[in-house]
């Protein structure tokens, strides 16, 4: 099954959650806000894509940290601390199955690839 890791109120989050139930394609919702995210899920999925994958940096609550604070996200740790402190700064959706990310954001041919 596939679990699909964001945010309801994300305009990016309903774009792809429409795409999915478009295509039939079956998943769980992991809403951050609501059930949170750990550090050993973060440290896995920056070991497959990389931390910086994983950080929003066009989104409302990265450009809204202090320049000094975004400055000092230069490392895994860094950014897995502030991630767990601000998971809106976390890129979404992710999409994941069996332990594995499929698929982050939204991109219709991407999602193609990936999901179908």
């Amino acid at each position: 099954m596939k679990t699909v890791y964001a945010i309801p109120n994300c305009n990016t989050v309903k774009k792809a959650l429409d795409w999915l139930k478009a295509n039939k394609v079956a998943f769980e919702f992991h809403d951050y806000k609501k059930k949170g995210i750990t550090t050993t899920q973060l440290t896995t999925w920056s070991k497959q894509i990389g931390w910086e994958a994983l950080i929003n940096k066009k989104g409302t609550t990265w450009k809204q940290l202090p320049k000094e604070l975004q400055e000092t996200i230069t490392n895994q740790k860094a950014a897995i601390d502030l991630m767990m402190e601000k998971t809106s700064v976390i890129r979404r959706p992710l999409i994941e199955e069996g332990g594995k990310v499929l698929v982050i954001g939204f991109d219709e041919t991407e999602y193609k690839k990936a999901l179908k």
